[in-house]
């Protein structure tokens, strides 16, 4: 992963990276490295993160090539079709999959292994009561994009699809 850059967020750091043309890493990351985009894709990832925290449905994601299992890379799919400012429990996201809702959490899991966050938005998903569970990058993160993607400042209003 030699193309790389970091972008400071609100919420911190994100390390972004790119290989053959397509994203295939953002996490948060220590430090204060800054450097710019180098590559097309990383310019596009950039502009994608500028319209998502300033609060807009940052529209359709840069190329992804997300390294992973066949179940990861299909349950990753599966919440990439979670619109903006939408949510989706773990175990309704497994039924959207043909799985039964005794799989949320193999599905859990595998967002967990997400290697693209926010561009696979793994935050939407939530316990079925509404609760924020399980998130890579913390819980609080976790709330902070679902309440910048306007989901509520309540797990409990969170407005989940059908």
């Amino acid at each position: 992963m030699n193309n790389a850059f970091f972008y400071r967020s609100p919420l911190g750091i994100l390390r972004v990276a790119e290989e053959n043309g397509a994203l295939v890493f953002a996490s948060f990351a220590e430090g204060s490295q800054k450097t710019e985009p180098s590559t097309p894709v990383l310019c596009e990832a950039k502009d994608w993160l500028d319209r998502y925290f300033a609060g807009r449905d940052p529209g359709p994601v840069p190329p992804l090539a997300p390294q992973g299992t066949a179940f990861q890379k299909a349950v990753w799919a599966a919440i990439g079709r979670i619109p903006y400012g939408k949510t989706v429990s773990y175990g309704a996201l497994a039924v959207s999959m043909g799985l039964s809702p005794r799989h949320a959490r193999a599905v859990g899991n595998a967002l967990h292994k997400n290697p693209l966050l926010l561009f696979i938005p793994c935050h939407r998903a939530l316990g079925t009561d509404g609760s924020l569970t399980g998130f890579a990058a913390g819980i609080t993160r976790k709330a902070a994009l679902l309440q910048l993607e306007s989901v509520g400042d309540s797990p409990l209003r969170c407005r989940f699809i059908t």
